[in-house]
């Protein structure tokens, strides 16, 4: 090589150094840009646009989901997975929604106007590597900072598990702080990876659950306790009489908590069944009664809402769109409950519309005793305070729906046994049915809606599992039990539709018209009701209601 060509190839090395150390630059800049103010801007305050925004709540039917916009036009069904017959002690008994649309004066107009949006210009304008570079960069951790040293403090819930050090192979927190990670089969359409989001879920019992009798911290008796628990959420709400109830758990010690869990009359390690119920929790919880489909006062769980990342292993992006937290802060009998139901009806039947008490920085609390706080992004992708009608839209769901047990959603489906305890992953779940089904819940579900999600826009799932209108019932199976596929296979969305799904949510966070819906969708769908007229949805005509809707799972 002669002395010419040498000084050229340092000189373009030299060139090469200096961009990619530009890029390098560049790249850590995107990642700080979300947590870090610029220079001479104030710090960052995730309470300010709650704060800007008072009390005000526009929409005042906010907890009407989309999905309730639904045109059903007699063919499609999918309010059956939220409204059903009486489950439990959850007596909502609101499958009559099914037959016919019952709003308010208010909610007669469907005031989710982000549905019929037409964003492609803008998600046009986001390549698929900023897409990638965005959902994985970590909102999370900078909210916990934020909050703590927040002029004056924050006196809600601060983010107080660190998810950078990880969870143990049991699915504990690595950190100490009492969570842990539960594993369990998501809810129907809208928390299926194929229409634009992953979840997790984390549960943390009261202090008194993780201790010995002698007041001690134990692994062991807390391990126990999560198993009563887990045996008490998921008894068959067939089952008439819970002692004859049977639960797969992961292997605990009955010596812990002095506690014959599978009733053979002896206290063993290594017990993985839990026959009927026993009457208290153990160590220095004994004096906590086990109610079947009721949480002891005091439980927590942190539910976080994310992009779907195509190369992460459990889909899950490191961006947060939501974190979600929830107490409950008073427990309340089996009567006061079902009362509250009958409460609940009456306040429908009056056309009398929703409130809840609380604030956004404490959260708002509903009449059954749970605390709900959420977190969502700003339009710099910074998690934020949502603001007290972002939080209102969250309580419908979690108040008197007929479908959720003590007011939940995840836990009753936890993967029985110690497969259940450890972070979200679809890989290796089957499609099980639901209890007192016949059929696997996904097929039943695509049989019953005639689409992959709420709307039918999901083009991708209907194309893949639908034939002249009708499921592929074969193909489906194939994630069910007993099958070659699971449901890792089944929901999750190609690579080029979940960068569009992430695109077009980038696009939603940038206009922070949360107000307006924060539905993950391609294009306005065709199914969806601008308003609607009180009366027959036609389902019931055409022989379309379902009162079976369940929570609880046939695992075995």
């Amino acid at each position: 090589m002669s002395l010419m060509s040498k000084g050229g190839a340092r000189a373009a090395l030299g060139l090469l150094l200096a961009l990619g150390s530009l890029l390098a630059s560049a790249a850590v800049w995107r990642q700080r840009e979300t947590s870090t103010p610029s220079q001479g801007e104030p710090p960052f305050d995730p309470l300010a646009q709650a704060l800007a925004s008072g009390s005000t709540v526009a929409n005042r039917e906010a907890p009407i989901p989309s999905m309730c916009y639904t045109k059903t036009e007699g063919v499609s069904n999918p309010c059956w997975t939220c409204h059903t017959g009486g489950v439990g002690f959850n007596t909502m008994d609101d499958e009559s929604l099914q037959a016919e649309y019952a709003f308010s004066d208010v909610g007669l107009l469907n005031q989710w106007s982000n549905l019929f949006m037409d964003r492609s210009r803008a998600m046009k304008a986001i390549s698929d590597d900023e897409v990638l570079r965005y959902i994985r960069e970590d909102n999370y951790a900078p909210l916990r900072e934020a909050l703590m040293r927040r002029p004056g403090g924050f006196k809600g819930w601060v983010p107080d598990l660190d998810l950078s050090r990880g969870f143990d192979a049991e699915g504990f927190a690595q950190d100490g702080s009492g969570w842990r990670a539960v594993r369990y089969k998501p809810f129907l359409g809208t928390f299926w990876p194929t229409n634009g989001s992953t979840d997790d879920v984390f549960i943390r019992l009261p202090e008194a659950f993780r201790r010995d009798a002698g007041g001690q911290p134990s692994r062991e008796v807390y391990r126990l306790n999560l198993a009563i628990l887990e045996a008490a959420m998921t008894v068959d709400p067939a089952l008439l009489d819970a002692a004859k109830s049977r639960r797969r758990v992961e292997p605990v010690d009955e010596r812990a908590g002095g506690v014959d869990l599978d009733g053979d009359g002896v206290l063993a390690r290594g017990v993985e069944v839990v026959r009927g119920l026993p009457t208290h929790y153990a160590g220095a919880a004994a004096k906590v009664k086990v109610r079947r489909d009721f949480y002891p006062r005091g439980v927590e769980f942190l539910h976080t809402v994310r992009y779907v990342d195509p190369d992460a292993p459990a889909l899950l992006s490191a961006r947060m769109k939501e974190v979600r937290y929830s107490r409950k802060d008073e427990e309340y009998a089996g009567d006061q409950v079902m009362a509250f139901y009958g409460a609940e009806q009456e306040k429908k039947m009056r056309n009398r519309l929703p409130a809840f008490p609380g604030t956004p920085e404490l959260g708002l609390i509903n009449e059954f005793g749970w605390r709900l706080q959420g977190f969502i992004e700003d339009a710099k992708g910074r998690l934020r305070v949502q603001t007290m009608e972002e939080h209102v839209f969250c309580m419908g769901c979690h108040t008197n729906l007929g479908v959720t047990v003590d007011q939940t959603f995840g836990f009753p489906r936890k993967v029985p046994g110690r497969e259940g305890w450890r972070h979200q992953d679809l890989r290796g779940i089957a499609d099980v049915p639901q209890a007192g089904h016949a059929k696997p819940e996904v097929i039943t579900y695509f049989e019953r809606v005639k689409g992959g999600d709420e709307f039918r826009a999901n083009e991708e799932l209907l194309t893949r599992f639908f034939v002249d209108g009708k499921v592929d019932e074969a193909s489906v199976r194939r994630a069910a039990a007993g099958g070659d596929k699971d449901l890792a296979w089944l929901l999750t969305p190609s690579r080029e539709r979940a960068l569009a799904l992430g695109r077009a949510y980038m696009a939603l966070v940038r206009e922070q018209g949360f107000t307006k819906g924060r539905d993950t969708l391609l294009a306005p769908p065709s199914n969806v009701l601008p308003s609607v007229e009180n009366g027959s949805t036609g389902l019931e005509d055409a022989g379309l209601i379902f009162e079976d809707g369940r929570l609880h799972l046939a695992w075995e």
